[in-house]
C-alpha cells in the first residue's frame, strides 16, 4: 500500500486496458510495420522511465523533470522502500518530498521483505493514480529487474495458498535460524527446482519462493513464461539485417516492433556518464555518507539495534548497509574500538562493492534496448530540454542529439586501460588522523 503521494492503493486500483490494435503480421516489412506502430504510440499514455548506475544524477534529474512536467516520482529503487535508510540510499530529501510527491519511499520497515511481483503490483498502480490525477508519471531507479517487469510485464506464476506458505515457512525456519544454507538449499532442489543451487547465498526470500511456487504448480519457477522473453524473441526475429541499419531511432528491432502491445508508451533513459568518472564520483560519494553524525554509520547502528544481522534479508543485504553493519559488528565485539586501518579497510570494501554494483547495473542496462543512453556529464538544463521535447513532440522516435548520446560500451583502450589500473583517491579520508572523529564515535557508541 502507497502511504505517501496522491493517493493509495486501495482507493485508486485500476488495470491499464490493453492495446486497440492487435500484433502486426511478421510478414509485413520493418518499415510498415513502424509506422502502424507510431499511430498505436499516438493513442497511449506517456509514463516517462529514468535509470542509470549509481550516482549518475538520475534522482536529481528525475526531480527537476518532474517539476517541468507537473509529474510525480514512482521510486524503483529496492532499498529507497525501507524507513530509515535514508543515507545509504541516497533517499530525496523532506523538502523534496513536499515539493514533489513521491510514491514507494518509506513505506516498509527493514525488517520485512520486499519482492519483485510486490513492487510491479504497487508501481503500476502508483502510475495509474497518477494518470488518472491528470499529472504526468516519473519512474525512477536502478533496480534492473523492478523495470523490467514493470515495463514488460511479470510472470504469470501461480500465488501459494496460506497452507503451503505455513508448511514452506515451517520447513525452512531452523535451518535459516541455524544458517544452514546449504541444507536448505538441497531441500528445494529435491523438492523439484535444480536451479535453486544458482540462488545467492543466503537469499532466504527467494529460495522460500522457489520452494512456494514448487509445492503450488509442481514445477520450478523456471518452468514459467517470463513476458520480457517474449517481447526480446519477437525482436529477433522482426528486424531484417538489411534494414536494421537505417534505424536511428528510439531503440531497435524489438521495441520497434512489439511495443505497441505494451500497456503504456515507455519513454525510456538511461543517464550515465564516463565510466572514470562515474567510478570516482561513486568514491566521493561513499565518502559523503561517512560525514556528520546522521551518516550510514548511524543507520547501520540502529539496524544492528534492532536485532538485525547484515546480509540476512532484502535491507541488510543492500550495498553501503552490509559493509558497515559488519564494520560495526566487528567494532563491538573488539568492546567498541577500531583502529584506522580498519576504518580504512571498511571504506574501500564499500567503495568497491559501490563501483561493482554500478558496473552490474551498466552491463544489465547495455541488454535492455528500450532506454536512450544519456551523457550524464552533460549540463542539466540541457538534459532536461531534450526529455521535455521527447514527452511533447513523442511520434514514435526521437533520436538523441550527438552531443547527447552516451555509448553503451567503453569508447577505446585507452579508456580500459586506465580502468584496469584504477585507484581510488579520497576527497575527506587521506590520513589516518582524518577519520579520528568516526573512531572516537565508535569507541563512545559500540560497547
Amino acid at each position: 500500500m502507497i502511504k505517501n503521494g496522491v493517493c493509495t492503493l486501495r482507493t485508486c486500483f485500476r488495470f491499464p486496458g490493453r492495446s486497440l490494435f492487435p500484433p502486426l503480421q511478421r510478414s509485413f516489412t520493418f518499415r510498415r510495420r513502424f509506422l502502424v506502430t507510431a499511430s498505436q504510440r499516438k493513442k497511449k499514455e506517456k509514463v516517462i522511465v529514468i535509470s542509470g548506475p549509481t550516482g549518475s544524477g538520475k534522482s536529481r534529474l528525475a526531480l527537476e523533470l518532474a517539476k517541468s512536467l507537473n509529474g510525480e516520482i514512482v521510486s524503483a529503487d529496492s532499498v529507497q522502500v525501507y524507513r530509515g535508510l535514508d543515507v545509504g540510499s541516497a533517499k530525496p530529501s523532506p523538502d523534496e518530498r513536499k515539493e514533489v510527491p513521491h510514491h514507494l519511499v518509506d513505506i516498509l520497515l527493514p525488517s520485512e521483505d520486499y519482492s519483485v511481483g510486490q513492487f510491479f503490483e504497487d508501481a503500476r498502480q502508483a502510475t495509474r493514480c497518477i494518470l488518472d490525477n491528470g499529472r504526468v508519471p516519473i519512474v525512477v531507479g536502478g533496480t534492473g529487474l523492478y523495470l523490467r517487469w514493470f515495463i514488460y510485464g511479470k510472470p504469470d506464476v501461480p500465488k501459494s495458498s496460506s497452507v503451503i506458505t505455513s508448511e514452506v515457512n515451517q520447513e525452512l525456519a531452523e535451518l535459516q535460524r541455524n544458517e544452514d544454507w546449504d541444507t536448505a538449499v538441497q531441500l528445494v532442489v529435491k523438492a523439484g527446482d535444480p536451479k535453486a543451487q544458482f540462488l545467492a547465498v543466503n537469499d532466504w526470500y527467494r529460495l522460500r519462493r522457489s520452494l512456494e511456487i514448487t509445492k503450488s504448480s509442481g514445477s520450478p519457477p523456471s518452468a514459467f513464461r517470463v513476458p520480457y522473453d517474449s517481447f526480446r524473441e519477437q525482436g529477433e526475429c522482426s528486424v531484417d539485417d538489411s534494414e536494421s541499419s537505417d534505424m536511428n531511432t528510439y531503440g531497435d528491432g524489438m521495441e520497434e516492433t512489439s511495443s505497441s502491445e505494451l500497456d503504456y508508451e515507455f519513454m525510456c533513459f538511461f543517464l550515465s556518464s564516463h565510466r572514470l568518472d562515474l567510478y570516482r564520483s561513486i568514491d566521493y560519494r561513499c565518502e559523503d555518507m561517512l560525514l556528520g553524525r546522521d551518516g550510514i554509520l548511524s543507520e547501520a547502528q540502529w539496524l544492528l539495534d534492532t536485532g538485525l544481522h547484515p546480509n540476512s534479508n532484502s535491507a541488510t543485504k543492500a550495498i553501503g548497509y552490509r559493509q558497515a553493519m559488519e564494520y560495526l559488528q566487528r567494532c563491538r565485539e573488539q568492546g567498541g574500538q577500531s583502529s584506522a586501518a580498519e576504518f580504512y579497510k571498511f571504506l574501500f570494501e564499500f567503495q568497491k562493492a559501490s563501483r561493482n554494483f554500478a558496473k552490474r547495473q551498466l552491463t544489465w542496462f547495455r541488454n535492455e534496448k528500450i532506454y536512450q543512453w544519456l551523457d550524464g556529464s552533460k549540463p542539466l538544463e540541457t538534459i532536461l530540454s531534450f526529455i521535455n521535447d521527447a514527452y511533447h513532440d513523442w511520434n514514435g522516435s526521437l533520436p538523441v542529439p550527438e552531443h547527447l548520446k552516451m555509448s553503451r560500451d567503453i569508447s577505446n583502450r585507452r579508456e580500459e586501460k586506465h580502468l584496469k589500473s584504477y585507484r581510488t583517491r579520497n576527497r575527506h579520508f587521506v590520513k589516518g588522523e582524518d577519520c579520528s572523529h568516526i573512531l572516537n564515535w565508535i569507541s563512545k557508541t559500540q560497547r
